[in-house]
């Protein structure tokens, strides 16, 4: 196993002896300017992520809802793409040896980069996983298998329509945790069915031992505490862009309370999610 697996499969063992769900907060990569990002990279650790997403930007990205979508558009206006994408991952990791790091994305930029030469560049930055959401099963050939032989958890996305035919599928290549997402649509424009939440985290189950980790729609400490009491992890993104959005001025740029934006509203959802787990 390595390094990389370990950070995740380590966080995911310490937060279960803490008898809790990991936090994943996402951040978009770049947003609103790539110092400004690393410092709100920084900052989600200590505030109480457990797990890092770092999106990376693209210019039609078909399953990210409109906050998501803004907050790439500002990163591509900066001039965000892989490269530098990278560089403040290496940079997060030159302070940050335990906390995981995923990358997420879609396929055309990581294709145009290269793979072999940006898995070489993802390993040495210190990733350790990838979540592409436009790449299917039947595609794994082009990074999927690549990346897991690189040591890099290649993460899958299961979804309210992925049947018991289609499961199996979906989770044979499968490493680091399953990201079931909570509705049926693009990211931040609908609130899930717990109910039903909970029983796709429990047939999901059935079929892997790894992680599920639930996300789409998750905007509240309310609503994170309520997927914690059932999944093994809670991702917030879409709420978490809004946060630093509204801390722009005009022009879309960092002001000085920016990065603390982001870092109360994680804070606030880590503790609703621990006291949700206290209670139960």
């Amino acid at each position: 196993m390595t390094e990389r697996r370990n950070r995740i499969d380590a966080t995911f063992a310490r937060c279960r002896a803490e008898g809790r769900a990991a936090l994943v907060t996402y951040v978009m990569a770049g947003d609103p300017d790539p110092e400004t990002s690393l410092k709100v990279l920084e900052a989600l650790p200590r505030a109480g992520a457990d797990i890092l997403e770092f999106g990376l930007p693209f210019t039609d990205p078909m399953a990210d809802g409109p906050a998501i979508q803004a907050a790439g558009l500002r990163a591509l206006k900066g001039g965000q793409g892989v490269v530098r994408t990278l560089d403040l991952v290496a940079r997060f990791r030159a302070g940050d040896a335990d906390t995981p790091v995923i990358l997420m994305g879609y396929y055309n930029p990581i294709h145009a980069y290269g793979v072999e030469r940006f898995l070489a560049d993802a390993v040495a930055a210190g990733i350790d996983g990838l979540i592409v959401v436009d790449l299917p099963p039947e595609e794994d050939d082009e990074l999927c298998l690549p990346a897991l032989a690189r040591g890099l958890a290649f993460i899958r996305l299961a979804t309210p329509t992925t049947d018991e035919r289609r499961l199996p599928a979906v989770l044979a290549n499968t490493a680091g945790f399953v990201y079931y997402v909570s509705i049926t649509g693009i990211t931040g424009t609908a609130t899930p069915d717990f109910g039903k939440v909970a029983d796709a985290v429990g047939r999901i189950r059935r079929h892997t031992d790894l992680p599920v980790v639930v996300g789409f729609g998750v905007k509240t400490r309310a609503h994170a505490a309520a997927i914690a009491k059932g999944a093994d992890g809670v991702v917030v993104g879409s709420a978490l862009v809004d946060a630093l959005a509204r801390s722009l001025d005009a022009e879309g740029r960092a002001g000085p309370g920016s990065v603390a934006a982001v870092a109360d509203l994680v804070r606030e959802l880590a503790a609703g999610m621990r006291a949700a787990e206290t209670a139960a």
